[in-house]
């Protein structure tokens, strides 16, 4: 009876030994990130853009066996609906889903500034469930200054980097004579028109400054009024910190007025819907920083990346930036060897990475990343400079000049209190 039974007993063993293996699988932690901005309101486009980069690199991760043998990372999804109140809403029930760390940015400065305060205060308050920031947009030195947060970690070049790249960039550009200021009213608007003031002034002594206005975010449907005060100035030039919808309709209304100016900004070419805008105007100069733009010249790591992400969400790639960052966490975490949040923070200070863009640096004493810029214009397709068009148009970009994060880095005002 003994033998006639033991097939059968080591069957029903091995059942049970499956069950039990595909319990545990079911039940193995998994390490929770909350998308925290805009996918809603007139900014959408930008939010869903930067949650595609985050998911494609988290589905990527996991591909690759996720981190710590195994662990899978998980994305959570929020609306900040460009609000503080709602992006402290969302964080609220990121915490409750359990979430570890939140990756942001895309909400504008003043909102992502307030999350990291909530965050900090959340920390202080509930000792072992700490949460860290990630933030890939939100650009204001005051966040790695004096506003720094042990919580807070910045994988873009700040506001100061990126105007002294353009700065160094206008040094060389005698044709920039007169220059208005043109920003949304908001903190980092503020902060790139004051650092305009600054840095391109003291590129360039002889720049006459001619005007300066502040105009509500995200509100204005038409920019002809502006560009009616700008051409009234006698301005040649345009410093604007305005992405988004409030970029593209400032190219469409100085192109209905026919101006040809010349505009210095952080980001836009990065953002869907700015080249077409630049490509219909069919006047204007727009130069932007980035760290790689589409068409660069001897970039084989992102080209790679951006094939294989276009060739899995049939969108363009555009930010590497963006995708480096939850890459980073992956690293911080495999470093420290842990999930803890306090222990991963501080894997990530003076954390070195080999990124498609090249080697980067998170800085241990503020939490900016240092990654290297790319000065470049949105001009058409000749050929030579500007090999290939860019959303369907006979425009794309023109590589002006490259510097290092270590030559853009800055002194920081940071006096990081450490738990």
């Amino acid at each position: 009876m003994k033998l006639t039974h033991a097939p059968l007993a080591r069957i029903a063993l091995a059942s049970l030994f499956a069950i039990a293996g595909t319990a545990a699988q079911a039940q193995q932690p998994t390490y929770k990130i909350a998308y925290i901005d805009p996918l809603s309101g007139p900014f959408a486009n930008v939010g869903e853009l930067m949650l595609m980069h985050t998911q494609y690199a988290i589905e990527d991760i996991n591909a690759k066996g996720g981190v710590l043998g195994g662990m899978k990372l998980q994305l959570l999804q929020f609306d900040s609906k460009l609000s503080a109140q709602e992006s402290q809403s969302a964080l609220q029930a990121a915490i409750d889903q359990g979430a570890k760390a939140i990756v942001t940015g895309g909400s504008g400065s003043s909102v992502v500034t307030a999350l990291v305060l909530a965050v900090a205060r959340w920390n202080q308050r509930n000792p072992g469930k700490e949460l860290i920031v990630l933030n890939h947009s939100s650009i204001d030195p005051e966040m790695t200054g004096k506003g720094c947060s042990f919580w807070h970690f910045q994988t873009e070049a700040n506001t100061a980097m990126k105007m002294k790249a353009l700065a160094n960039y206008i040094k060389k550009t005698p044709d920039v004579k007169k220059v208005y200021l043109l920003n949304q009213d908001y903190a980092h608007g503020k902060q790139w028109a004051s650092y305009g003031r600054q840095l391109v002034g003291l590129a360039r002594p002889d720049i006459q400054f001619v005007g300066e206005t502040l105009h509500p975010i995200g509100r204005v449907k038409d920019f002809a009024p502006y560009i009616a005060n700008i051409k009234q100035s006698g301005a040649d030039s345009v410093i604007t910190g305005n992405w988004g919808q409030d970029m593209t309709l400032l190219q469409k209304a100085a192109g209905d007025a026919g101006y040809n100016l010349r505009y210095f900004n952080h980001s836009a070419g990065s953002v869907p819907g700015t080249v077409t805008a630049v490509s219909q105007a069919k006047t204007g100069q727009l130069t932007w920083v980035a760290e790689w733009h589409p068409g660069q010249a001897d970039t084989p790591k992102v080209d790679a990346l951006a094939k294989a992400y276009k060739a899995k969400t049939g969108k363009d790639f555009l930010a590497p930036r963006i995708d480096l960052t939850p890459r980073l966490l992956a690293a911080a975490i495999a470093k420290a060897g842990s999930a803890d949040t306090a222990k991963v923070a501080r894997a990530l200070e003076d954390l070195s990475f080999d990124s498609v863009v090249g080697p980067v640096r998170m800085r241990g004493e503020d939490h900016q990343l240092l990654l290297p810029q790319v000065v470049n214009t949105i001009a058409p397709v000749d050929g030579k400079a500007v090999k290939t068009g860019w959303e369907g148009t006979n425009y794309g970009f023109r590589t002006d000049a490259v510097y290092t994060g270590n030559e853009l880095a800055q002194g920081t005002d940071c006096k990081m209190v450490r738990p």
